[in-house]
């Protein structure tokens, strides 16, 4: 995983997750680039991703050869 902050709350982001199936060895092996920004609203802060990611190993039937990770995560504060 990589993050850096450009500041005012944007980041770039590298997050890609490998994937191995111990039972059939099928795996996927991503990378990506993406971009996300973290806004904070009265007590909530929310960080908002996307990152396209391409792969660049994969074997099995039904493995991805790109795809795109996006996310929202809140966080509250009381």
């Amino acid at each position: 995983m990589v993050f850096y902050q450009l500041g005012g709350g944007t980041y770039l982001r590298s997050a890609g997750n490998i994937v191995y199936d111990l039972r059939t060895d099928n795996y996927v092996v991503p990378i990506g680039l993406g971009i996300g920004q973290v806004i904070k609203r009265g007590n909530t802060v929310f960080n908002l991703f996307v990152e396209p990611q391409f792969s660049v190993a994969h074997e099995g039937a039904g493995q991805p050869r790109w795809q795109v990770f996006m996310g929202l995560n809140l966080q509250f504060k009381n």
